[in-house]
């Protein structure tokens, strides 16, 4: 589909959204830049908008696959991505299935503790405010969102993790957590945003079972401490996350 960028909608942390000659179609265009300390702190990736743009186009086809519906419309180039224009609803919508990060810090788990259940966490989508942990209520009282409308971004993240810790797992992966955020759309809940690493993306941390070391959590240290290997970090992981559509691909099937 030929689609052309019109106005700056909206520059955020890793994206550019732009309007198009379709008022119910948008462009993302993934940036570079790379954020750590909540936005406090920045820099960029080199490729990193290629690669996030590549997996993102990747697991949303693969989520609407398994009947999720998400606001991708196709994979325009490198960088960008046609979308549905959605009205976003203001709840960073997390998922942890393994105790790390802030998890640790702020309940005492044991880092790397694999959670007897998935946990699903609400957090204002407020940058002024480092987007606060809120409980249900507090995102009604708002008026961000509805208690129904709630319990749809629950089962719908739910439903997202149980395919997504499948096909990490068929790429020897463990799916630590990760965050999602989701829109209206013509009177539907779409998943939008981006699915990709961190940093500055929607943060999926995973596990490779042969490494000692968080592998999206290593990019963000090696990032944080100046030094030159985090593009190539970053390229690395990505490669095996991807490594059996690399194989497939080169049996003649297609693949981002």
């Amino acid at each position: 589909m030929i689609m052309n960028k019109t106005t700056l909608l909206h520059e955020g942390k890793a994206k550019k959204v732009f309007l198009t000659d379709d008022a119910d179609l948008v462009i993302q265009e993934f940036k570079d830049d790379a954020t750590a300390f909540n936005n406090k702190k920045k820099g960029s990736i080199a490729d990193k908008g290629v690669v996030n743009n590549a997996i993102s186009c990747r697991l949303f086809t693969m989520l609407e696959e398994h009947g999720v519906n998400t606001h991708l419309v196709e994979k325009l180039s490198d960088r960008d991505m046609l979308c549905r224009r959605l009205d976003i609803i203001k709840v960073e919508v997390v998922v942890r299935n393994i105790a790390a990060g802030s998890l640790v810090r702020r309940y005492g788990f044991t880092e790397g503790t694999v959670l007897a259940r998935p946990i699903v966490e609400f957090y204002l989508k407020d940058d002024d405010l480092d987007d606060p942990l809120m409980i249900a209520e507090h995102a009604v009282a708002l008026g961000v969102a509805t208690m129904d409308e709630l319990e749809v971004l629950k089962s719908r993240a739910g439903a997202i993790n149980d395919v997504l810790k499948t096909f990490f797992a068929d790429r020897r992966l463990k799916l630590v957590d990760f965050k999602l955020e989701f829109g209206r759309h013509k009177g539907e809940i779409l998943l939008g945003d981006e699915i990709s690493p961190t940093p500055a993306g929607s943060g999926i941390l995973i596990l490779m079972r042969r490494w000692t070391r968080t592998v999206s959590g290593l990019i963000l240290v090696v990032w944080r401490m100046h030094t030159p290997r985090c593009s190539a970090e970053y390229l690395s992981w990505t490669e095996h996350m991807m490594y059996r559509d690399k194989r497939a691909a080169m049996r003649g099937a297609a693949y981002v």
